[in-house]
């Protein structure tokens, strides 16, 4: 993996808890503010279901 620019939500600003994501060629890495070393990496396939999911309220506790 090349250096990935990591980005996090705008709402996020300077907090220290918050989900960052990194999009390469064919991978989005995803990662905690809180844990950089621990990286989930997922397909662009994987990442547009997740947001589907998160998008219609699937995750919502």
């Amino acid at each position: 993996m090349e250096t990935p620019l990591w980005t996090r939500p705008s709402a996020c600003a300077d907090s220290t808890n918050c989900p960052e994501v990194a999009i390469s060629v064919d991978t989005v890495y995803l990662r905690s503010s809180l844990h950089p070393s621990s990286v989930a990496k997922l397909t662009k396939d994987e990442w547009r279901v997740l947001l589907t999911g998160i998008r219609s309220g699937e995750f919502d506790v």
